[in-house]
C-alpha cells in the first residue's frame, strides 16, 4: 500500500506547498532571514528600530465562517479574514503586526481552495506590512469530511515598552470611539447561519431585500484590520487602550480594556446598526442583551482616550476616510453596578 491508498496524497501536498512558498515570498519584509520550506521560521528583529521592545503574540481561527466560504464556493476572503483578525487582536496592545503563520487541515488536500485561501491571506499580510513566512498545510482524512477544512492563524508583533497599552492607564471621563466593523467579521456565524439557513431556508445567492444582496456575500464581508489606520494615533499616544469586538461582543469584549475600577457606559443609539444584525434580529427574535454578547453590531474596534484627545483621534480618522462614532465614556465604579452599563434604544 502507499499513503495515497490512506487518503494522504504527498504529491498534491507539495503541488500546494509550492504555491503558498511563491505567495508568501512576496509578502516578506526586512527580518525575514529564510525562505518557505525549514522546519522553523527564522525573523530577526532590528534593534536599530526598536529601543526596548516586547513581543506581542496571538493566535486564533475563523470558526464557522468557513462553513459559509464552502457552500458558496468562494475561499477567497477568509485567508484575509484570520490574519486581519489577528493584527487586530495584537494591536489593542499597541503593537506592530511583523510576522505571520498559518495553519490549514482538509480531509483531502484541494490546491484551488488552499491557492484561493492563500492569495487573500498574502494580499492582507502585504497591506499590513506583515510577512508570512510560514505554517503548515496538513491533510486529515478521518478527521474532517470531503469538502471541509480548518483554518488558524498564529501572529507575532512588537511595541516599546513605554507604549504598551495598559488597562491599568485608563481613568473616570475617558471617552469611547467606535470604528465601524464591515459586517460579522469572523465571530456569531454558527448563530447567523442557523437563522439564514436553517430558520429562513436560504442558499447563499438568496437576494435578501433587508440587507440589499446576497445573503452569502453578506456574511462573508471581510474582516477589517484597524492598524493601517491607527499608526500615527498610536504613535502620538493619543489612546489609551482600546478593544477588538470579535467573540463576546462589545459586552464580552470591552471590559478587557478596562481596568476593575471603572465602568463603561454605553449610549445604544450612537452608532448605526448595520443592517445584517437587524435581519437577524428579526429572524431570531434574538433580545437585546444576547445581541450584544453575540455580534459586534456594527462596531469592530473600541478605542478609550482621554476626552481631550477625541477631537484629534477623530481627525486623524477622517483624513483616512474613516467614520467614528463617539459611543460612551468610562465612569468610577458604582458597588453593586455591571461593568457595562447600557443607555437608550439599540435601534433595530
Amino acid at each position: 500500500m502507499r499513503y495515497a491508498d490512506a487518503g494522504v496524497d504527498i504529491s498534491a501536498g507539495d503541488a500546494a506547498k509550492r504555491r503558498i512558498a511563491a505567495m508568501a515570498r512576496a509578502t516578506f519584509r526586512p527580518g525575514v532571514l529564510a525562505p518557505i520550506g525549514g522546519f522553523g521560521s527564522l525573523f530577526q528583529l532590528d534593534r536599530k528600530r526598536w529601543r526596548d521592545p516586547v513581543l506581542v503574540a496571538s493566535c486564533d481561527g475563523v470558526g464557522t465562517k468557513l462553513k459559509v466560504a464552502c457552500a458558496a464556493s468562494d475561499h477567497s476572503g477568509v485567508g484575509a479574514d484570520i490574519l486581519n483578525h489577528c493584527v487586530d487582536d495584537i494591536l489593542t496592545q499597541g503593537a506592530q503586526p511583523l510576522f505571520f503563520l498559518d495553519y490549514i487541515a482538509m480531509g483531502k488536500l484541494d490546491p484551488r481552495v488552499i491557492e484561493q485561501v492563500i492569495t487573500g491571506m498574502s494580499r492582507a499580510a502585504k497591506q499590513a506590512g506583515c510577512a508570512l513566512i510560514g505554517g503548515e498545510t496538513a491533510e486529515m482524512p478521518d478527521i474532517y469530511a470531503p469538502g471541509e477544512y480548518d483554518l488558524a492563524g498564529f501572529i507575532v508583533g512588537a511595541v516599546e515598552r513605554k507604549k504598551i497599552l495598559d488597562p491599568k492607564n485608563v481613568r473616570p471621563g475617558d471617552m469611547l470611539l467606535a470604528l465601524p466593523s464591515s459586517g460579522l467579521h469572523t465571530n456569531g456565524y454558527s448563530l447567523a447561519r442557523k437563522l439564514a439557513f436553517g430558520a429562513e431556508h436560504l442558499e447563499p445567492d438568496s437576494y435578501v431585500d433587508e440587507i440589499g444582496g446576497p445573503i452569502g456575500a453578506e456574511l462573508l464581508k471581510p474582516h477589517r484590520a484597524y492598524w493601517p489606520l491607527l499608526k500615527k494615533i498610536l504613535a502620538q499616544s493619543w489612546i489609551t487602550t482600546m478593544a477588538h469586538i470579535t467573540g463576546g461582543g462589545i459586552t464580552g469584549n470591552l471590559p478587557r480594556a478596562l481596568p476593575k475600577n471603572v465602568q463603561a457606559v454605553i449610549d445604544l443609539g450612537s452608532w448605526p446598526v448595520l443592517p445584517i444584525f437587524r435581519y437577524l434580529a428579526r429572524v431570531g427574535q434574538i433580545e437585546r442583551d444576547e445581541l450584544l454578547r453575540t455580534f459586534n453590531l456594527g462596531v469592530g474596534m473600541i478605542l478609550v482616550a482621554p476626552a481631550k484627545n477625541i477631537a484629534r483621534v477623530q481627525a486623524e480618522l477622517k483624513r483616512h476616510r474613516e467614520k467614528s462614532y463617539v459611543i460612551g465614556r468610562v465612569e468610577k465604579a458604582k458597588s453593586g453596578k455591571p461593568r457595562m452599563i447600557y443607555s437608550g434604544t439599540l435601534p433595530l
